[in-house]
């Protein structure tokens, strides 16, 4: 199924890669529904950093994902969802576990019953890594044992679980896309890039970090967005879990070196306590197997870890970016 012509709602439209893929499908001339949090501000998030003339090619719709009402008004018209829309802190989930139920859960089941009702063309979930937990082998393929480490995972785990048995018992033609950990310009503070790259940028001296030693499969947002693109338009991915990957790990400590020596080489880096997951609960080990994205699509990344965060750096360092960050304190 190819998108041209389609009509695409993108839920989470205002988040970091939500808006992203607004971009990139009002770049293809499509006509798009963003699917953005309501809140008495009237902020739209990232797409309020969007030109004048982007924004008028979007049609902007103000709602709350656990609303099964706005979910279906919002959906009504529209060829193609991609769902977005999630709480995705691991840390505020140990605090806020309830909220992580209905928005990551009762949320995706809003989307799918929309999807059931309307007849929608395709359903585009969005999965995460952190469903495998610590990887019990590497690469980790599609087939990984599902360990629930954090209250987010769990959600996450049965918001698939759910959209799997809307394809199984309905038909509903879903696709549950899994980016490995997605960086780059807008994400949120409460990620290990931005946390790194804010506190140098702001002249630190000593960077405040949790645990370094985890390794992460890090993935440039824009070769996450050109993942999901190829995998909504791809027919024999219906039905399928898929990892969008590079195949290739990074510690912390890496990333951490990396900025330190592209901002502040004189910089060192100090760990706290508070930073650090409980022991259990810390994954430890995430790279992934692209074999099936590639095989499906031909999708691969085009970004290598040093220009993704060369990328990021840049787009911090322009206009008033970095001020949009609380860069010196702890961001949950």
């Amino acid at each position: 199924m190819q998108l041209t012509d389609k009509t695409i709602l993108v839920t989470g439209a205002d988040g970091f890669i939500g808006s992203h893929l607004v971009q990139a499908l009002v770049a293809r001339g499509l006509k798009v529904r963003a699917f953005v949090y309501y809140n008495s501000f009237n902020s739209w998030g990232w797409l309020d950093s969007f030109s004048r003339k982007t924004l008028k090619e979007i049609d902007v719709f103000a709602g709350d994902i656990r609303d099964p009402n706005g979910v279906l008004t919002a959906a009504r018209g529209c060829d193609v969802i991609f769902h977005l829309a999630a709480l995705i802190a691991i840390p505020f989930s140990y605090h806020s576990p309830d909220s992580y139920i209905d928005t990551n859960i009762k949320g995706t089941l809003n989307v799918l019953q929309a999807a059931r009702g309307l007849g929608t063309k395709r359903v585009v979930v969005t999965s995460t890594s952190e469903v495998y937990g610590t990887a019990k082998y590497v690469p980790i393929d599609e087939s990984h044992p599902y360990q629930g480490q954090s209250p987010y995972s769990a959600t996450k785990i049965g918001a698939d679980r759910l959209a799997e048995s809307f394809y199984k018992s309905f038909n509903i033609p879903v696709v549950i896309v899994r980016p490995f950990n997605t960086y780059g310009p807008r994400q949120s503070a409460r990620a290990v890039i931005p946390t790194i790259a804010c506190q140098l940028l702001c002249g630190e001296q000593i960077l405040k970090l949790g645990d370094v030693s985890p390794t992460r499969d890090f993935n440039f947002v824009a070769d996450t967005v050109n993942g999901f693109l190829a995998l909504a338009e791809c027919d024999a991915a219906v039905g399928e879990e898929v990892n969008i990957a590079t195949g290739i790990e990074h510690s912390v400590l890496d990333v951490a070196n990396i900025l330190i020596g592209e901002i502040n080489p004189g910089a060192i880096i100090k760990t706290e306590t508070a930073r650090f997951r409980p022991q259990a609960s810390e994954v430890l080990r995430l790279v992934g197997d692209s074999r099936k994205i590639k095989m499906l699509t031909g999708w691969k990344p085009r970004y290598n870890l040093k220009e993704g965060l060369k990328e990021t750096v840049d787009w911090l360092k322009r206009s008033d970016n970095l001020s949009k960050y609380k860069a010196l304190i702890y961001n949950i």
